[in-house]
């Protein structure tokens, strides 16, 4: 099947849990080169085993195709609850695409498609799943569960998200941060899609929020999701172009290679200053660049997974 072809006429994915399950068989494949070739491909339905234990259990159609030792886990549960909180501003579905595809991501499509990469590691996992998205309001909330019909609304719920664009919807993400850290009781991993592009917001302000998504013992990820090529290294045409904030409307006219040298110098004193914070805080800072592949999401879930359970 051509991935690049799994995409409707109006600019969702076509079959999202499709193209998210070919990007996880993708990763998969890659494993054994990696420090993760302990895990097969079906995750906590098998582990690998240990000399002495009984033979009964052992999956001898993976040895033949790993030519290691796993046995099937019958009773095990995992029992991990992971929250997902996406960022829907205007300014995650830059650039204005047309079309979303694996060669054509924008912010929003990236953390969707990530997290539905993320739902089919942790449905295969047998784990329990939660999903916020806010822009100028606090768009959806769904509770963590693991059944296969939540699976669907969840799946359902983002694509619908990737076409809910509308011009000038700024967001105070504290202020919903907080919120979902009322309704986040039980111990879980919480991953947060977002650009940190706050045109009103204090850093002490959005800090004082991200600490409270930490109460619980919950651990926390920022996935700073950003365009390398255009919001790190400012790659634009050299000629008259206007620069336009999607969420207050301000603009710019400019030539790009007049500013372009105190952008990246901003923006690489922004990133230091955001990462130190992280660290301060014991928040784990994650690049999520929409120009590379979904391994660093996929990998940085498997780390803190194991220091989780």
């Amino acid at each position: 099947m051509d991935i690049q072809n799994e995409i409707n006429n109006t600019g969702g994915f076509t079959n999202l849990e499709l193209l998210a399950k070919q990007v996880v068989e993708g990763f998969i494949s890659g494993m054994h080169k990696s420090p993760f070739h302990g895990f097969s491909a079906e995750f906590a339905e098998h582990k690998v085993y240990n000399n002495g234990e009984s033979t009964k259990h052992i999956d001898w159609k993976l040895y033949a195709k790993t030519d290691k030792l796993f046995t099937k886990r019958y009773e095990e549960e995992t029992n991990l609850r992971c929250h997902i909180i996406i960022d829907n501003s205007s300014s995650m579905h830059y650039p204005e695409i047309k079309e979303h595809s694996l060669r054509s991501l924008n912010k929003i499509s990236f953390s969707v498609l990530a997290t539905a990469c993320l739902m089919n590691i942790l449905k295969k996992q047998r784990d329990a799943i939660g999903l916020s998205i806010y822009s100028d309001a606090y768009d959806y909330y769904a509770p963590e569960k693991g059944s296969e019909r939540h699976h669907q609304m969840l799946l359902n719920t983002l694509n619908q998200t990737i076409l809910s664009k509308t011009d000038k919807r700024n967001t105070e993400t504290y202020t919903f941060l907080h919120l979902i850290a009322e309704k986040v009781h039980r111990r879980s991993l919480i991953f947060l899609f977002t650009d940190m592009l706050q045109a009103n917001t204090s850093d002490e302000k959005l800090f004082e929020a991200l600490r409270h998504l930490k109460h619980n013992k919950h651990e926390v990820i920022l996935f700073h999701t950003f365009d390398s090529a255009k919001e790190l290294n400012f790659d634009f045409i050299n000629r008259p172009t206007r620069f336009i904030d999607l969420e207050t409307e301000a603009f710019i006219n400019v030539y790009a290679d007049n500013i372009k040298d105190n952008y990246q110098d901003a923006m690489s004193t922004y990133i230091y200053n955001l990462k130190m914070k992280c660290a301060q805080y014991g928040i784990k800072y994650v690049e999520a660049d929409t120009t590379k592949n979904f391994d660093t999401i996929l990998t940085t879930y498997l780390v803190e997974r194991q220091k989780f359970v």
